[in-house]
């Protein structure tokens, strides 16, 4: 068995991981990277998650009538796949340029505090390190459905990607915002597509108007949804899958091509042996952490997913920020920093937030004011309208003491930008009526502030 030792120890190539394994490099660290899956290069976001299913979605919204259904979801997993393989290569070949930084390809395992096995096959390596960061993130959640896990035509959100065929019909179970990310995708793909969840409201916590709006955009696209109802069994016939859902008392049968399970997703601790290094986990099965990443054990952290807060990349990636200050900063950045963070459903079109929603605001007792406008009322904002795409809603609150945005909600085209511009806002102080008048490029989705703010009540 070989021995290396390391300044630091990366496990997973995840984005807080990849980012903090090269920074270390350039502030001339040695850095040991380990993966266990050389096609996780780059980590979860850039090979199964965000960019190559936003990249099918884009392909799913540009589908046409007349354009045939399976010949297009193929061409579209072929670009697919080639955008993440020139990803993948990218991101290797960005560390591996740093020469105090080693790849090392294999499995981990904890063997004491500061030391990790790594086997690869046959081969054993021990790996020494003063600071070990662990970024193994998360893998869809596998519920107990009987007969799920004996059909291959059941699959999660990695694994539908590559479905062949497209199937004509699609159960999805689970209406959270994976779930109706792919329900969306499908049906533009051109599956008759119904989405099963157990919750009696659609995206309960979400303001009702929004909810609505969402389900309604849904359904237009030929979306069926059954609430408050479960699934009990799936059965793997010949020529098709029979999903028995129970709903209301009543038991139904229905029948897919395919079922997509979207219930969450579970940390990836198995086999890490972290007991064996003395690292808590709580009761979720994700790694215990303080505001700054620490784990108990001194000189250990965890990044990304896998730490249990919010599962976004850019989330990962100021994780990164918070341990490099650690590591050869001053050690003031935490978690605890974090203002008026934003997120997107990347539907057809994309629905985002940041801050507290109507609910949320009135609930906290506070005098609160809303401005709400469909985006196909919004004259002053022409973009829509010019590329098609008017479905949805804009939804602005304000406190109407000092001026400030104390949440927003843009279920728009480009609402993934313009989400950005009100979190910047919430965080410097920009109150409303800056932005209100503010001067915008035009057609842009920014402007329709000017006409929305104008409307607070």
């Amino acid at each position: 068995m070989a021995d290396i030792e390391v300044d630091v120890l990366v496990i997973g190539w995840g984005k807080g991981g990849k980012t903090l394994a090269g920074a270390l490099g350039r502030h001339g660290r040695t850095v040991a990277m380990v993966e266990q899956s050389e096609a996780m290069y780059g980590g979860s976001c850039i090979n199964i998650a965000c960019v190559p299913t936003k990249d099918l979605v884009h392909s799913a919204a540009e589908r046409r009538p007349g354009d045939d259904p399976q010949t297009w979801f193929t061409d579209a997993v072929a670009g697919r796949d080639d955008l993440t393989a020139r990803l993948r290569a990218r991101n290797h070949a960005m560390l591996a340029e740093v020469d105090t930084v080693t790849l090392i390809d294999g499995r981990a395992r904890f063997v004491g505090p500061h030391e990790v096995e790594v086997s690869a096959g046959s081969e054993l390596l021990r790996i020494r390190a003063e600071s070990i960061v662990i970024n193994t993130g998360t893998v869809p959640a596998v519920p107990a459905i009987a007969g799920a896990s004996e059909s291959a035509r059941v699959y999660d959100s990695t694994t539908i990607q590559h479905v062949s065929p497209l199937p004509e019909r699609l159960l999805i179970v689970g209406g959270g915002y994976v779930g109706l990310e792919f329900a969306g995708m499908f049906a533009h793909f051109g599956s008759r597509v119904t989405v099963v969840d157990h919750g009696e409201q659609l995206m309960p916590h979400e303001d009702r108007d929004v909810a609505d709006a969402v389900r309604a955009l849904l359904e237009e696209s030929g979306v069926e949804f059954v609430l408050g109802a479960d699934v009990k069994r799936i059965e793997d016939r010949p020529d098709a899958l029979s999903v028995t859902v129970a709903s209301g008392g009543a038991i139904n049968d229905f029948t897919a091509d395919a079922v997509l399970v979207a219930t969450g997703r579970t940390p990836t601790t198995d086999g890490l042996d972290l007991d064996n290094a003395g690292i808590a986990v709580d009761d979720r099965g994700y790694i215990v952490v303080d505001d700054h990443l620490r784990t108990p054990v001194p000189g250990v952290f965890a990044v990304g997913d896998i730490n249990g807060g919010p599962q976004f990349t850019y989330i990962s990636l100021d994780d990164h920020r918070i341990v490099l200050d650690q590591l050869v900063g001053k050690g003031l950045r935490s978690r605890a920093d974090r203002v008026a963070v934003p997120s997107t459903v990347f539907l057809t079109p994309p629905l985002a937030r940041v801050g507290m929603n109507e609910t949320q605001a009135r609930a906290s007792g506070r005098a609160v004011l809303v401005a709400s406008k469909r985006i196909a009322d919004i004259a002053a904002m022409p973009r829509p309208k010019i590329v098609g795409e008017t479905h949805g809603l804009i939804k602005v609150l304000v406190d109407p003491d000092t001026d400030l945005i104390l949440g927003a909600t843009v279920f728009s085209i480009d609402a993934q930008e313009v989400i950005n511009l009100l979190a910047l806002a919430m965080r410097a102080g920009v109150t409303a009526t800056t932005l209100r008048d503010g001067i915008w490029t035009h057609p842009s989705s920014t402007e329709a502030l000017n006409e929305v703010l104008a409307g607070l009540s």
